[in-house]
């Protein structure tokens, strides 16, 4: 007979403690929670926390990089499906993104993070790694909607402001969120698809 696994594999343990970082940093602050109240959280010892990460900032950076390589993931499926540029934005819109990891779920938990790590001056290198991927992506996804509804456009130029629109989006509603609704982004990127003439049917 097959031996029965019980110990968490080292990625699923990762997740655990991304899952109870993101509990403890919503209920305490990033600032005061402790490494023992994440281990705690997540039903670890500090030992077990110290066996995947040197320190928080060295988990922060980590749950930051990880909620990037699924937002690759799952917008390049996206766009695998939806090359149309205004399916795509429904698709997007449909798509559940919060069961990929915590700061799927909590947007304005990542922008939080983002900020906290960026005070650190040896960390931003690494920031900067992460917000170069995502403005790649998002000039592929602009390169391969607009190629498909035959406009031309300048997908590096278009990615970058599309990025700072949504950051800015994260940002306004994490200071007033009553007037920022979840979908402020989306429904921004709605109204451009309108405004310049992408929801009407392609000239024959």
């Amino acid at each position: 007979m097959s031996r029965v696994r019980i110990r968490p594999t080292r990625d699923e343990t990762r997740q655990r403690l991304f899952e109870a970082a993101a509990e403890v940093f919503a209920a305490r602050g990033i600032g005061a929670a402790s490494i023992d109240a994440i281990a705690a959280a997540a039903g670890f010892t500090r030992g077990a926390f110290y066996s995947n990460f040197e320190s928080k900032d060295a988990l922060i950076i980590a749950m930051l990089e990880d909620h990037v390589e699924r937002s690759l993931e799952h917008h390049r499926d996206l766009l695998a499906r939806h090359r149309d540029p205004v399916a795509y934005v429904a698709a997007l819109r449909a798509s559940e993104r919060s069961r990929q990891d915590p700061l799927g779920r909590a947007p304005l938990l990542h922008m939080e993070l983002v900020l906290f790590a960026a005070r650190a001056e040896q960390r931003r290198p690494e920031l900067a790694k992460r917000l170069r991927a995502r403005r790649a992506l998002v000039a592929e996804i602009v390169a391969t909607t607009m190629r498909a509804a035959g406009h031309d456009v300048d997908p590096a130029r278009a990615g970058a402001m599309l990025l700072a629109l949504e950051d800015g989006f994260r940002l306004h509603r994490l200071i007033d969120p009553d007037t920022t609704p979840a979908d402020s982004f989306l429904r921004a990127v709605s109204d451009l698809t309108r405004a310049i003439g992408l929801d009407k049917p392609r000239q024959a």
